[in-house]
Parts: structure tokens; sequence; C-alpha cells
């Protein structure tokens, strides 16, 4: 039995933006972190640090991605549906 989706909230988008973002960051460290261990200089190592870990959280966070990019295009939607809504009062107003 599959458990009925709930439509995201802002609070349910921002936390998981702050957890993507979080997890990004850490895979930037983390690889910087081996790299500098590894004897590469630190500098060179944050720079190939940003550029490993594009590719890895595209594999390793797709799902979680995804439900950002699912949760934003919801926000976006309800959010131009209430411009929509507050535009056709508005415009109700000035004509009566």
């Amino acid at each position: 039995m599959v458990a009925p989706q709930i439509p995201p909230t802002g609070r349910t988008v921002a936390r998981d933006i702050a957890l993507y973002s979080t997890a990004r960051l850490g895979m930037v460290t983390v690889a910087a972190v081996l790299l500098f261990l590894a004897g590469v200089p630190l500098l060179v190592s944050a720079l190939l640090a940003v550029v490993l870990a594009l590719p890895l959280s595209m594999l390793l966070l797709g799902s979680l991605r995804a439900r950002v990019n699912s949760g934003l295009a919801v926000v976006a939607r309800r959010r131009k549906a209430e411009r929509e809504q507050l535009r056709r009062q508005l415009d109700g107003e000035q004509r009566g």
C-alpha cells in the first residue's frame, strides 16, 4: 500500500533545500579534506572538490534534488494561482 502524497508546504521545501545544500557542502568538504590529506595543496584541493562534488551530487543526491525541484514547482504554481486570484479581485474592485 502506497502512502498518499502530501503536497509540500513552504516549510517542507525550505527543509529539503537546506538538507540538499548541507549535503552538497559536506561532499565538497569531505572531498577537499581527502585530497588535502593525499598531499594536494589546500587551494587546489578545494577547487578540485567543488568540481568533483557536482557529478557526485548528481549521482548520490538525485532523489533529494528531484524532491526539491517538485516542491519548488508546487510552491510556484500555488503562488501563481494566488497572484492571479488577487489580480481578479483587484480588477473587480476597480470596475465596481
